[in-house]
């Protein structure tokens, strides 16, 4: 068997012995240019990546990024690419992100200091650089060890924006992170989310996709050492027109960890049957337990709720397992239109059936939303889906 250690090339990859082998590289140079025919691409709509792939895509702008409530204990840095954190959390793993690597010309690494325990959130603002513009960036969260804190990513405006940002967890530190999509319709974003999980650390991290025209995010789990404890959770609306794709992945290459992975979607496209306004989403869930993760536990679960015609999910869960001393492991996956016992319980006791739609929307997400230790973005979210809903019709 070959050393999981040690990534395959491009090439290769036909002979990989598990998804934790992916090739990874900070030279855009080193990754062929993409095919829909491959796996990993075969979801995305490669002619609205506005040459993101292929490296026709050129800065012209940049993406103003300010942090807000960094407060006594944190500390907030804009550094070039030679500094020797980055890349600490993750190599880039496909050709979007080591361009977006080798196009950024600052990045923000925010370090939350050892033992400091944050009462209020700090937020993290991005704008995009502008409709026709295109900018790379490059964020990285830092929480030093026994260190607890809730960072919010805080994404709007316009453009074509492609990024990594690292999360390097000490030990026993805790990290919360909220990453709200809240796009302009005319953006296209493309991340990569790199998790560095140190021994007995835990992550909570939310990633919310409402806005956009196209917005495909990558996040990848790494343990660095036993006992972490990483919970994943989304929630996606999909308007016409728009394309929303998840593609994780949690590499369990360490003894005792445990992950949890929660992403739940709505859609709702055109009714006219316009395939231009059809509403699609992806979600792609890649859980790996190698052959040395002796005791891991974890599940995964994807639920999409199809609210009109002309509306596409795509959701595949994955669970390679390569050891057999685990507490246990799962997978599920369900798409489908409203529960009709549902609408009729409520319908019964006299709920009219366009407001019994609204409230079963609200609990199909009220899950996700309640796990949100942040009052402004509950209450944000909660509205927003609101407005989603009254452009339903619901």
């Amino acid at each position: 068997m070959a050393d999981p250690t040690i990534p395959v090339s491009p090439a290769a990859a036909a002979a990989q012995v598990n998804k934790g082998q992916m090739f990874t590289s900070f030279d855009v140079e080193a990754f062929e240019v993409p095919s829909p025919r491959e796996e990993v691409w075969r979801f995305t709509p490669f002619r609205r990546l506005r040459g993101l792939h292929d490296g026709s895509a050129t800065r012209t702008a940049e993406a103003e990024i300010t942090v807000t409530g960094a407060g006594d204990g944190v500390t907030v840095q804009t550094v070039g690419r030679d500094d020797e954190r980055l890349g600490q959390g993750g190599v880039p793993f496909d050709r979007i992100a080591a361009q977006a690597y080798s196009s950024f010309t600052q990045a923000t690494v925010v370090t939350v200091g050892k033992e400091v325990d944050l009462s209020e959130p700090v937020v993290v603002h991005l704008d995009g650089p502008g409709e026709g513009q295109t900018a790379f960036g490059h964020v990285q969260i830092r929480l030093e060890p026994f260190a607890r804190a809730v960072v919010v990513l805080d994404q709007k405006g316009s453009g074509t924006y492609a990024e990594n940002v690292e999360f390097v967890v000490g030990d026993q530190a805790s990290l919360t992170v909220v990453n709200v999509h809240d796009w302009a319709d005319d953006a296209v974003h493309v991340a990569a989310h790199h998790i560095k999980v140190g021994r007995d650390a835990v992550v909570r991290h939310f990633a919310i996709s409402l806005g956009g025209n196209l917005v495909r995010l990558s996040p990848v789990v790494h343990y660095d050492a036993p006992g972490g404890d990483v919970e994943l959770w989304g929630l996606y609306f999909a308007d016409a027109g728009q394309h929303l794709e998840q593609r994780l992945l949690v590499d369990h290459s360490q003894p005792h960890c445990r992950s949890n992975v929660v992403y739940k979607g709505a859609l709702q496209g055109d009714p006219s049957g316009d395939r231009t306004r059809e509403a699609h989403t992806v979600w792609i869930g890649d859980v790996l337990i190698r052959p040395e993760a002796e005791g891991t536990d974890t599940f995964e679960l994807n639920r999409n709720l199809v609210l009109t015609d002309n509306a596409r999910a795509d959701s595949v869960p994955n669970l390679e397992i390569e050891t057999g001393e685990i507490v246990g492991a799962g997978h599920a996956s369900a798409t489908g239109r409203f529960d009709d016992e549902q609408l009729f319980y409520l319908q019964a006791r006299g709920i009219p059936e366009d407001l019994a739609r609204r409230l079963v929307i609200r609990g199909f997400f009220r899950e996700v939303i309640n796990k949100i230790s942040v009052p402004d973005i509950r209450e944000r979210l909660e509205a927003a889906v609101e407005r989603e809903l009254q452009i339903a019709g619901a």
